[in-house]
């Protein structure tokens, strides 16, 4: 990153996703192409008319907290401590962090704990406003998230939320590089986490005509750049990526999977949902990344998209992608992984910047499955149906969210020091 000569590196990922829950489990099914999506089972979605999400298979927070302490926690916090738990494993550290004063916690989300909120209405109607838990506002506020964790690992650094919708993971990841890039800390766990996949959050979208309704066929129904597209699916999961000072990565001796190389970010300054209809801001926020990390387009090995299956941002962001890469963007791969794990909102930044940092690592690009008829403006090469073996040595991750907020995320083989 060029706002500092101290450069930061990834060390582990932990993962959460409606394809499974550790890094390991994730990753196979991601290369395998299997989809998460599948029927409602979080609350009863007979009446709605969206009936299909990805939701977390087999998830126990019990595993990875007490249950006492769980009954303080939404979901979404669950969530982010599980994925720290495993995040800290993957990098070979310890739980309790060895150098608090010098550690840090960003993990963003999106929406906060609306199962809590839906909770603590429900009570007031039938109950009466004396029976609400004292603990509804730590529970649902989206800071509880990085505090939890803080708690958790002892991390006494930097301590915040990014919140900014659907780029929120991205922003976390970026703000936490920069936090060690100029020397407020050494190591930093950052991520997303979200649990939205519930009556309210639902309903909301469904209203906004957002979501799939393709509810007879849910594994088919996340297909970005297909012509027969009608929606993003809601998701719930996390992410959280071990960011280190270089220096102190290999100080330890830690496995290094890549480096963060670039953050950029932009707005659309343009419609509430929409996107610039031009690809503007998506591809200032692009152009951004790649000068942070003083590199040209046709470094760019493998795009991982926002492609989120919706109609106009599938184009639109295929328009920027061709603005800022221009002949580069037909050779280089590009592709959707919500196509497998459905799109969740605060933590698919953060999510998506793990996979890249893991894409390098393996060799291995991720599909967009259920790409079966690419959409008119919607030819690029988006790895349809079948993962695929490339050497990566820099890969952009795009993150775009309501508002028109934009953020992108470049990371790098690391050649050394």
């Amino acid at each position: 990153m060029r706002t500092s000569s101290r450069r930061v590196v990834v060390t582990g990922v932990g993962l959460l996703t409606p394809v499974g829950i550790g890094t390991e489990a994730n990753w196979q099914a991601l290369i395998a192409g299997e989809s998460g999506i599948g029927p409602i089972t979080n609350f009863d979605a007979t009446d709605y008319p969206v009936r299909i999400a990805g939701e977390v298979p087999d998830f126990d927070p019990l595993r990875w907290i007490s249950r006492k302490e769980a009954k303080k926690m939404d979901r979404f916090i669950h969530f982010a401590m599980a994925a720290t738990h495993l995040a800290m494993e993957h990098a070979g550290l310890p739980l309790q962090v060895p150098e608090p004063d010098r550690t840090g916690v960003v993990i963003g989300v999106g929406m906060g704990g609306l199962q809590t909120l839906e909770d603590a209405v429900d009570v007031i109607r039938q109950k009466g406003p004396g029976r609400v838990s004292p603990f509804t506002i730590p529970k649902l506020i989206i800071n509880m998230a990085p505090g939890h964790v803080s708690m958790l690992t002892g991390a006494r650094g930097p301590n915040l939320s990014s919140v900014s919708a659907c780029a929120t993971g991205a922003h976390s990841v970026g703000d936490a590089a920069r936090l060690i890039a100029m020397g407020d800390a050494d190591v930093m766990i950052a991520g997303g986490s979200e649990a939205t996949v519930t009556a309210l959050g639902i309903a909301g979208f469904a209203a906004m005509k957002a979501l799939s309704t393709r509810n007879d066929d849910p594994q088919r129904a996340s297909r970005p750049f297909d012509a027969d597209r009608d929606g993003f699916v809601s998701a719930e999961g996390a992410a959280v990526l071990i960011l280190e000072l270089l220096e102190h990565a290999v100080a330890r001796g830690a496995r290094i999977l890549c480096e963060v190389a670039g953050y950029g970010q932009s707005s659309d300054a343009h419609h509430m949902t929409m996107p610039d209809p031009d690809g503007a801001g998506a591809a200032a926020a692009m152009r951004n990344a790649l000068a942070d990390a003083e590199l040209s387009p046709d470094a760019i090995d493998y795009v991982n998209a926002h492609g989120t299956s919706t109609p106009t941002n599938d184009r639109i962001e295929t328009l920027a992608l061709k603005h800022v890469f221009g002949d580069h963007a037909r050779r280089m791969a590009v592709s959707s992984t919500k196509s497998m794990t459905g799109h969740m909102l605060g933590a698919a930044g953060a999510v998506e910047a793990a996979i890249c940092a893991l894409a390098i690592e393996r060799g291995v690009v991720p599909p967009t499955i259920n790409l079966d008829t690419p959409d008119e403006g919607c030819d690029l090469d988006y790895v349809p149906h079948t993962a695929r073996a490339l050497r990566v040595d820099a890969t952009l991750s795009n993150s775009f969210g309501f508002g028109g907020t934009n953020a992108c995320l470049v990371f790098r083989r690391f050649a050394g020091k």
